[in-house]
């Protein structure tokens, strides 16, 4: 994982636009404000613990610079915390991983209007405009890895059910990539798509849902490591010996640590790392010290993880 970041730091930084800084901006030494949601499941684990992790980094990289942090456990404590991050803490530079788009549209954009610079990450705002920078992983490509694995590990043949995320804009990417890969192999047959929202519990239920009405079922697209855990829970419980595949995403320790011991029905997985803010933090940090600007848009392919290269993505001192 750490050899992931260091390259995609790097290609990333080519993308890194010259610019002037506004008059706000602290020569050399910004003040970075960090907000990201709390720990409320594995993956946003995984992003606090990259955040305090690349934290520390980037103020022993950068002498003067200083980053401070923040977790919210609702989009209106966010919202709360990026005015403070700005009246109380004095930043001039925002890192945000929204709660949720909508609500935090308008207090993002009143901190622009200040002059602070904004890189939002991951969950988009609904006014693009807000923002200055925007870094994210590859949704499309995550759906589209993901169908084409399994379509090439069923052989062109099966009946397969997914499990969506919390109705999003991202989940609809994810899901339309997978499903527009998936028509090209009249072999394969979605049963049905129900929404597991990135939680263990949701999924057990939908994924009990599933194995009462079908028979057979060949595989399973997760979409989600936390949902794996509970789709394979229910299969045991279940007792059926029927589904070849299960393929979460976003490459959790578990489900990694899985691929490389060989499990029988995880043989793979797909890269959406919570590592994501360190990327943006690193970008935005280098950025600011110089004073320019990170490119508008930066995107994080989507890698399909198995056997062969699981250890390097594999970071055992990650929550996730």
């Amino acid at each position: 994982m750490k050899s992931m970041i260091r390259k995609l730091a790097t290609s990333a930084a080519v993308l890194v636009c010259l610019g002037t800084a506004p008059a706000t901006f602290a020569q050399n030494k910004p003040h970075i404000g960090v907000a990201i949601p709390a720990a409320t499941h594995g993956w946003a684990g995984g992003v606090v613990y990259w955040a305090n992790r690349t934290k520390a980094e980037l103020e022993k990289q950068y002498p003067g610079l200083k980053v401070t942090v923040k977790t919210a456990g609702s989009a209106a404590e966010q919202a709360n915390q990026v005015q403070d991050l700005h009246t109380a803490n004095k930043i001039d530079t925002l890192v945000i991983l929204p709660f949720e788009s909508a609500p935090l549209t308008q207090p993002v954009a009143q901190l622009k209007s200040k002059g602070v610079y904004v890189t939002v990450v991951d969950r988009g705002l609904t006014d693009p405009s807000a923002q200055d920078a925007y870094v994210a992983g590859d949704n499309p490509g995550f759906g589209k890895v993901s169908a084409e694995y399994m379509a090439k590990a069923l052989g062109g043949k099966g009946d397969v059910v997914v499990l969506r995320g919390i109705p999003t804009v991202i989940d609809n990417q994810r899901v339309d990539a997978f499903t527009a890969v998936m028509k090209t192999h009249p072999g394969i047959k979605i049963l049905d798509a129900k929404h597991g929202n990135w939680n263990r519990d949701d999924a057990f239920k939908v994924m009990q849902d599933y194995l009462t009405r079908f028979k057979k079922i060949d595989a399973v697209w997760a979409s989600d490591d936390d949902m794996a855990v509970g789709v394979q829970k229910a299969i045991d419980q279940a007792k059926r010996s029927d589904i070849k595949l299960v393929l979460g995403g976003a490459g959790s320790k578990e489900y990694i640590k899985k691929v490389m011991d060989g499990d029988k029905l995880v043989t793979a997985d797909v890269t959406y790392s919570p590592s994501m803010i360190a990327d943006a933090m690193k970008l935005t940090a280098a950025a600011r010290v110089k004073g320019e600007k990170v490119a508008a848009t930066t995107i994080i392919p989507s890698v399909l993880i198995t056997k062969e290269n699981a250890k390097q993505y594999y970071e055992p001192a990650s929550p996730f």
